[in-house]
């Protein structure tokens, strides 16, 4: 290797960051942590690690005390940065929550954390636990978010639209501050958003712009809902993964979203199964995906009532699509003769291997 490719190789090497999560992990454990003294382990534990970026308490269950303890060790370390805390409340109150997620995210900013990651999935706490992370979200401490997760929470609108002013609360002041929100990834499913919570979260997304990955599965969301969802998808050209599955798109929904697909040319995964987006929403999807989409690895439409015409027009939008390994057209209404078309169709362009189950 000549010594000017060394050279090249090496400044490229030196501008490389490795993100190295050092976890202390509890995941899966059972513990039940009521007081103070059920947390004394996990105390010790997490006062004695040294440069703790991450800690899980996955499968456990944290009462207000304990999260209190808990919050006093995690206040000492300013180098934290993930939260994973999915399913950390089985059985508490819906009281109880807000206040041990006070303490927990009071410690975060305490200890002048910067936060990459919050995953907060399978905890039952409605929108009043939205309560319990108001504080930390308009802190500096949210300024470095990249991932939010809460998956599975019970939300509802007023849940959506807490988190939403969050949101937009907290990229306000991280751009005053030069130091702009850049958030990647966004999970809310089977959340009960519906349209207002949507349309809140939507505009939080428009202003964010950063986004890369968003999953808002099962929250009732209707036409109005993904017409707001997707002009602020519009916004974030990023977009690499987008799951809106089993929400209420219909022909209309599906003709305003394919306006936007077409512009968002990083797309690898599309799931827009069980959203009642019929023939005349699948040829609209067909048309914004055939002209590009080179980076597209997976294409679920299944469960959309789509007869033989539209699933044939999706059919033929793949053809250019090189890095395709999936296209589920699973349970619509294709009957014998549109099954054989489509399969022709895949066969005509070597794609039939990307076909799943029919």
């Amino acid at each position: 290797m000549a010594e000017k490719e060394v050279e090249e190789l090496t400044n490229k090497l030196a501008q490389t960051k490795v993100d190295v999560v050092n976890e202390l992990s509890f995941k899966g454990r059972g513990l039940k942590l009521n007081k103070k003294e059920d947390a004394k382990e996990i105390v010790e534990e997490i006062e004695k690690f040294q440069n703790m970026t991450a800690l899980r308490l996955e499968g456990n269950t944290v009462g207000v005390e304990a999260a209190e303890a808990i919050a006093g060790a995690l206040a000492k370390h300013p180098e934290f940065t993930r939260a994973r805390w999915s399913d950390m409340f089985t059985g508490r109150l819906k009281t109880e929550i807000p206040a041990a997620l006070k303490h927990l995210g009071a410690a975060i900013i305490k200890a002048g954390a910067g936060l990459v990651e919050l995953d907060l999935s399978d905890n039952a706490f409605g929108p009043t636990g939205v309560d319990g992370l108001v504080e930390l979200l308009k802190s500096k401490s949210a300024y470095a978010l990249k991932e939010l997760r809460l998956n599975n929470n019970g939300l509802g609108i007023g849940g959506g639209r807490m988190l939403a002013q969050c949101l937009l609360e907290c990229h306000k002041s991280s751009i005053e501050a030069g130091t702009p929100l850049a958030l990647k990834t966004f999970i809310s499913g089977r959340n009960r958003l519906e349209n207002d919570g949507a349309e809140a979260l939507a505009k939080a997304f428009k202003a964010i712009g950063t986004l890369e990955e968003i999953a808002m599965p099962q929250n009732g969301i209707n036409p109005l809902g993904i017409a707001a969802l997707a002009e602020a998808f519009e916004n974030n050209p990023k977009l690499r993964i987008l799951n809106l599955n089993d929400n209420t798109f219909t022909e209309k929904g599906a003709e305003t979203m394919s306006k936007v697909l077409v512009k968002l040319r990083n797309l690898e995964v599309i799931n827009f199964g069980d959203c009642l987006i019929r023939t005349r929403g699948a040829k609209a999807i067909a048309e914004a995906l055939a002209p590009g989409h080179e980076k597209l690895r997976e294409l679920i439409l299944s469960g959309n009532e789509i007869k033989k015409d539209g699933a044939s027009a999706v059919a033929e939008s793949i053809e250019n699509k090189v890095c395709l390994t999936l296209l589920d057209l699973d349970g619509n209404q294709l009957g014998e003769e549109g099954i054989e078309l489509v399969r022709g169709t895949l066969e005509t362009i070597s794609k039939l291997d990307v076909l799943g189950s029919l």
